[in-house]
Order: C-alpha cells, then structure tokens, then sequence
C-alpha cells in the first residue's frame, strides 16, 4: 500500500513537471517568434536570448560541418542545369569567376574564355597558411579560424592585377596573392569588405570595418561589436592604406545624422556600405576622383567628393530596396543592382524579382533594363549579387545566393547561364565575378596568360 502511495506521488509529480515544461516551452518559443517578428521590444534581452539559444543546434552543426550556411545556395534550384549551358559567345570575353567549389570544400577563381567555356587558369590560395599570419588578438580577427577557415572562406570580389596575381577578401584581411597563388601581401589593418574596385590612378578602393570607431563613442559607444563603422578605403597597389573616413562621419558632416541615427531603435548596421565605385573622368554630374557609394540598409545611392568632404547627389530611395553594385554607364547615366528585398512581416523576402536599374542625371529619370528578362527566369537573389550592362548593351548578372550567373543579349533573350553545381548535385555560391571585355580588360588577361606557366 506503502508502494502504491510513493507512485502516485511520483506520478503526481511528473504530471506537473510535464505541465510546466510544456508551458515552458510555449513561452520559449513565444519569445522566439517575437524576436524574429518584432525586435523592438523591452523584452528584447529576453527574446534575442531565447533566439541564440534556439540557433545553438544550427550553429553548432555549421561548424562541425565546417563550411558557412552562407556558402552553399539558399534554395537548391535549377535542377536541369549544372556549369554552363547555352551558346558561346563570339566576341573576346571572359570571366573570373569566384565560386566555392563544393567538390573540393573550398573558394577557387577561375579565368574562363566565355568563347568556349574552358577555363584557362586557376588560383588556390593556401587560406590556412595566410591566416596564420593575423594577428588574432585585434578583436576583428579573433574568430578568424573559425569563421574564415579554408572551408569557410568565400574569395570576395578579386580583382585581377597586370602580374597575374589577385586581390580579394572576404570580411578579413586585404589580400594579394600572385600567379602561383603565393602570398604577395597582406593588410590587416581593419576588416575589409565586398568590392574592390581601381581609380584612375592604379589605386583600389575598398568598403572596410573601423575599430577604434571613428565616429564620436556618444553616438555608438567604444565597445566593440557595438557598431559597424562601415568606411570608405583607399589602398595602394602595394596594400598600403592612403585615405580611411567613416562613412558615418561623411553623413553627420554633411548635416544626414538621420541616416545613422533616424529610428526609435538604436541600429548597429544603418549603412551597410557594399560599393564604392570610383570616377575615372570628369563628366557635367561629377568630376574624376568622385565616388559613388551604395548604401545597402539606407537603399541610397550617394555621389561623394572625398577632396571637399562633400555629399554631391543622394538618390535611390523609393526606387530600390537593399541594392547592391552601382555603375557609371556614360557621362550621365549610372545603373544599380536592386534586390528589391524588403523587410516584411514574416522575414525578408524579394518582391517578386531582382530589378537592374538605370538613373539618368540628364533627366533626372529611373528606369529599368531588361525587367521582363529578370522575371522570365526569376532571378531573385535576397542579398550579395551584381549586375554589368556591357557596352553592346548586353547583360551580365551574378545571382549570389543561387550559385548562378546569367549573360542575356541587348535584346533581352538569354544567351547562356551557369550554375555551380557539386558532383554531389548541391549548388554552392559564387561570390561578385567580373565579366572582362573592354581593350584593357583583354590586354590584361592576355598578358596574363602569357605569364601562367
């Protein structure tokens, strides 16, 4: 009977714990859902906290893995298509692709004649080995071996040099390698980001993080992690830093505090700086030594005069959302990769398709290209991706998160496409590849070839 009464407790006991874990977990998740839904909150603390710890399994399954959520594709699409697929083109053209290579689990770049689709050279940088030489105490780089491993580590935007070498990042170290993949060198002064693009005097410029912040600490704090100091860089042929200004204090210098500090809530990445386009020649908008920036959480595009520290043209808003890639097409007109993402109620999402847009200084006029070729083959990358309009008035497009780049001709009918698919049938990423046909493009990667063996 003794017995019989200690159950019954036990089971009293047991039912009510199951009671309370089940309530538990309706608030937990509750919790959960709110941080995803609606971040600003007194709860926040409790919310961003149940979050992380939802992630935990995630997390810790990407890093036994050993390769970022980031670098295998969003959505396994395109079933029937895997590398290239469609027509050669004619003309002398080529492409540096940078892709991860899934097959291998790493980021290679490949120099591939789009007139036959051979690739004719190959980089492989050793990641571990260049690494090893950060200093990992900067707070930028603690997490570099786990973040940034060989297995994690996605080639960012290379620019191809004249001495067959290559300059990439990918949220780290700015880097040089040459023809053989060998280190050249390395600037580790701040962690640097998407593109990399050269001026009219051989310089590049490169979106970078700053710590110590370079904006005033009442703004941001001096913590770091607190802020994302995004900042306009220029670098040296030889990786030397030759001008760095936060692009948080371009925007308070010249009287656009809102834009970094305009919402109820304070925002740890208001700009989300993803390129700077340099001007290579005076025009009657802007003058040589201008650049464009693309301001990614603003959705502003801004024309700015680094020797006079002044803002010359702000545009963009209400015609784009979360656009990356701005270009100069001729002495008025620029275009820009819309994503066209917005933030809505139950997470981001792109509004139907990618969107290439065209700004015309003359007219003061937006329009788009190749819209209805966009939406036939539903291209819609959330974030990352690029677009050219070459010269003949062809497109090239590199949706990121898919793994696919697309080349359509000026009549808007595709001429080929390109997935980068494993032999395992997964899609990884590519990562901001360059198409190469003007004169000196072809002179380069001619010299270039010459110097391969």
């Amino acid at each position: 009977m003794d017995l019989l009464k200690k159950i019954k407790i036990e089971l009293w006991v047991l039912c009510l714990a199951g009671v309370l874990l089940f309530i538990g977990l309706v608030g937990f998740g509750s919790l959960v859902r709110y941080e995803l839904l609606a971040p600003v909150s007194r709860l926040s603390i409790l919310s961003s906290s149940a979050l992380f710890i939802a992630e935990i399994p995630s997390n810790l399954k990407d890093i036994i893995r050993g390769q970022s959520f980031n670098l295998q594709a969003k959505e396994q699409r395109f079933p029937n298509v895997s590398g290239f697929q469609g027509k050669p083109l004619e003309e002398v053209t080529y492409l540096l692709i940078s892709r991860y290579d899934g097959d291998a689990s790493r980021a290679v770049v490949e120099l591939v004649d789009l007139r036959s689709f051979e690739v004719k050279k190959t980089w492989r940088p050793i990641i571990d080995e260049i690494n090893e030489l950060v200093d990992t105490s900067q707070p930028e780089f603690d997490k570099l071996e786990i973040d940034l491993n060989a297995k994690r580590y996605a080639i960012l935007h290379p620019f191809l040099t004249d001495d067959g070498g290559l300059i990439f990042k990918s949220g780290s170290p700015l880097v040089k390698i040459d023809k053989n993949s060998e280190l050249v060198w390395q600037n580790q002064e701040d962690a640097f980001h998407h593109s990399i693009e050269q001026d009219h005097e051989g310089n590049f410029w490169v979106p970078s993080y700053l710590y110590p912040y370079q904006i005033d600490q009442k703004y941001v704090g001096s913590e770091y992690g607190n802020y994302l100091d995004d900042a306009i860089t220029k670098i040296s042929a030889e990786g030397e830093i030759l001008l760095q200004k936060s692009v948080s204090n371009i925007l308070l210098e010249n009287n656009m505090l809102f834009a970094i500090n305009g919402t109820s809530k304070f925002e740890k990445d208001p700009i989300h700086l993803n390129d700077i386009e340099p001007v290579l020649s005076d025009g009657p908008h802007w003058k040589r030594g201008d650049i464009f920036l693309s301001m990614r959480h603003q959705s502003m595009i801004i024309l700015y005069r680094p020797s006079t520290n002044t803002i010359i043209w702000t545009g963009g808003q209400r015609h784009m959302s979360a656009q990356h890639d701005v270009d100069i097409l001729d002495d008025h007109r620029i275009s820009i990769f819309n994503n066209n993402a917005w933030a809505l109620f139950d997470g981001e999402k792109v509004d139907g398709n990618n969107e290439v847009v065209i700004y015309d200084f003359k007219t003061d006029s937006y329009s788009k290209y190749f819209d209805e070729s966009l939406k036939q083959y539903d291209v819609r990358t959330m974030s990352q991706g690029r677009s050219q309009i070459l010269d003949t008035g062809d497109l090239f497009i590199e949706e990121q998160n898919y793994g696919r780049i697309l080349y359509f001709n000026k009549d808007g009918s595709l001429q080929w496409q390109y997935v980068n698919r494993a032999d395992n049938g997964n899609v990884f990423t590519v990562s901001w590849s360059r198409i190469l046909y003007k004169p000196e493009d072809i002179k380069k990667v001619r010299k270039v070839l010459e110097l391969r063996n």
